[in-house]
């Protein structure tokens, strides 16, 4: 009689390759953790710099992320997705290197920095479809949750010892040498990937571009309680971006005492995704959606603590919070879309989600910027943490979330 399977999560079991795929995510976070730290300050510290100006460098890279996402999905269902990767991790290479040779330099006229901002997002926009269809390639259906939770668990570490390594690089060497960490962190995962191998994944009939996306819209379209949750996502994420990525880091500067108080609130984000993570490998609700979308207004938290002027370790504590909702959601809904997406259209199926869930991130962040010139940093943090609460309720009351029901784990599509 076959021994009873562990009720645990069992990390020796999962294939080789797969912490092939651990090694690279792992070490391309661990230099990514950089990238928001020394863009932020180093672009403000830049003379004659507004919070509009950072906005602008971050609507740069938001732009192309959204305008070639669907291009990126079509590559990743069109050619080994291993690939798509490595080509993805070597243009953001180039891109990190470029910001930091402007900052390190002092040359950065503000046309220049967008241009390699726009490359990173690019790249970006190819490497996002795909990295949810190669985790469906390298393990069993059954395996995929762990699997996930495993990969977020190293991601998640690594940012920690990222941000909190962040804030003090850039306080003692400059955002100009963060960055170049960042930039051969990539090419370090694009080896590693390179490493990989995979076969290339049985393909449907190949239609021209258009005909590709159709089908595309097809998979997303049937499936309405993911219409809804990327919707919900979309206000989310643009929230998120406009208080963290640009009201955050301009109060952090003026009440809590820079860069490094900065990458400790990171930091603690980091650290509760680091406890989500662990929650989330062993969590198994019966409908995993709606569970998921009941931790996100916790994503509200840390904005609603820096407009109120609370402590800093209050902020910190608000931050974890919200990074143990990111990730317990996270691993729900990736584990979802692998489960009830056809692997031959995963990647522009992840690419019509991510273009709806990113489609205001560049608006949002350009809007930070005049909302705290007129409302000032506090009151746009509180008026983008209102917005998640309301956006966290629309897709609650949504009929498609309310009464989804989960395909089980072992089934293949």
């Amino acid at each position: 009689m076959a021994a009873p399977r562990a009720s645990g999560p069992r990390v020796v079991a999962l294939p080789a390759r797969f912490w092939l795929f651990f090694g690279a995510r792992t070490v391309s976070v661990l230099g990514n953790a950089f990238g928001p730290i020394a863009l932020a300050f180093g672009v403000l510290a830049l003379p004659g710099t507004t919070p509009a100006t950072l906005g602008i460098v971050l609507a740069a890279q938001g732009v192309p992320q959204l305008a070639l996402l669907l291009l990126g999905g079509v590559i990743g269902d069109r050619f080994p997705r291993y690939r798509v990767l490595v080509v993805a991790e070597l243009v953001s290479c180039l891109a990190y290197a470029a910001l930091a040779a402007m900052l390190l330099t002092g040359w950065a006229p503000l046309p220049v920095l967008c241009a390699a901002a726009f490359v990173a997002g690019a790249a970006s926009a190819l490497l996002l479809p795909s990295l949810t269809g190669t985790v469906k390639e390298l393990v069993p259906n059954d395996d995929l949750q762990r699997a996930n939770g495993q990969l977020r668990l190293g991601t998640n570490s690594a940012r920690v010892s990222g941000l909190l390594a962040a804030g003090a690089t850039v306080a003692w060497l400059g955002p100009g040498v963060a960055l170049a960490v960042d930039a051969a962190t990539y090419l370090v995962a694009a080896g590693l990937l390179s490493l990989l191998r995979l076969p290339g994944a049985v393909r449907t009939e190949r239609r021209n571009l258009v005909g590709d996306l159709r089908v595309g819209w097809h998979e997303v379209s049937t499936r309405r309680w993911l219409l809804a949750t990327v919707a919900a996502a979309g206000v989310i994420n643009a929230a998120s971006a406009a208080g963290l990525g640009v009201l955050g880091p301009v109060l952090a500067r003026e009440r809590l005492g820079g860069a490094f108080a900065w990458s400790m609130v990171l930091g603690g984000y980091a650290v509760g995704m680091l406890a989500g993570v662990v929650v989330a490998i062993r969590f198994k609700p019966r409908r995993p959606l709606q569970a998921a979308i009941l931790f996100l207004p916790a994503l509200a938290l840390p904005l609603i603590a820096l407009g109120t002027s609370a402590p800093l370790p209050l902020v910190v504590l608000s931050a974890v919070c919200a990074g143990i909702a990111t990730d317990i959601f996270g691993v729900l809904w990736d584990t979802l879309m692998q489960t009830e997406v056809p692997a031959e259209a995963l990647s522009r199926v992840s690419s019509y989600e991510y273009l709806i869930a990113l489609s205001l991130k560049p608006a949002g962040a350009v809007f930070a910027g005049y909302v705290a010139a007129g409302l000032g940093p506090a009151a746009g943090l509180l008026l983008f943490g209102g917005l998640i609460l309301f956006a966290t309720a629309g897709a609650l009351v949504a009929p498609a979330v309310r009464h989804h029901t989960p395909r089980p784990l072992g089934v293949q599509q």
